[in-house]
């Protein structure tokens, strides 16, 4: 679903950001971009994302060329960044609805996708409210909504739970792993990274530096053993 080769990203001054990326994703999988802050893994999942523009290499989203079809990349995924898109001043039932007619639904489709997405990740019966009259885990589950609403093959997430408490952090989770779609989540928590995904890639300084299931990381050692060696720590 999602393959890349020699991916990079140099900023001026020579900052290479991602040096080389080489991935890639099976549909249904939820891949984890593991590693400290500046690894590279926002860099990344933003070129995957159409946000940025690769310096350098080769990608595919989704059946999608990321140069020569960015459009349809864009058609194909959700993408949730760390500071999400939930307003704080409008009921976000009504910028849902909004959102999904950008999408190119009518009004009375857009009513019940928006339904159907709230139901899916239980927040049904709080459209009304604006975004601070929620908890900061209702709110992120209805940034997960509006990535959601047009159905995406591929969806994105940039640091998902960062700021979470413990319990709405697992509530997230849950809502995340049952959604059966290929799932690429950024993130340098380890216990999320373990529970959540099915394949780990450990990134530092712009690079995949290991890679494997979370069984293949921990065979005979913790995650976070694994974790300091590959990145030097």
């Amino acid at each position: 679903m999602i393959r890349t080769h020699g991916l990079r990203k140099t900023y001026k001054g020579g900052v290479e950001a991602v040096a080389g990326l080489d991935l890639e994703v099976e549909a249904g999988q939820i891949a984890g971009l593991l590693g400290p802050n500046g690894a590279g893994k926002t860099t990344a999942m933003r070129m995957l994302a159409t946000l940025l523009r690769p310096t350098a290499g080769t990608a595919a989203v989704a059946g999608h060329d990321l140069l020569a079809d960015p459009q349809g990349v864009r058609r194909s995924i959700g993408y949730v960044s760390q500071h999400g898109g939930s307003g704080l001043t409008s009921p976000l039932g009504e910028e849902l609805v909004l959102q999904a007619m950008l999408y190119g639904m009518r009004a009375g489709q857009a009513r019940r996708r928006v339904g159907e997405v709230l139901e899916l990740l239980g927040v049904a019966g709080l459209e009304t409210r604006t975004g601070a009259e929620l908890s900061g885990g209702q709110r992120r589950r209805f940034d997960l909504a509006f990535g959601l609403l047009h159905r995406p093959r591929v969806l994105f997430l940039d640091e998902p739970t960062a700021s979470l408490d413990p319990d709405s952090r697992a509530t997230l989770w849950r809502h995340v792993k049952g959604l059966g779609i290929t799932t690429v989540v950024s993130t340098h928590l380890l216990e999320e990274a373990q529970a959540l995904c099915d394949r780990l890639l450990i990134m530092n300084r712009g690079r995949i530096v290991a890679s494997g299931t979370p069984e293949e990381l921990t065979a005979g050692r913790s995650l976070l053993e694994t974790y300091q060696e590959a990145v030097g720590a």
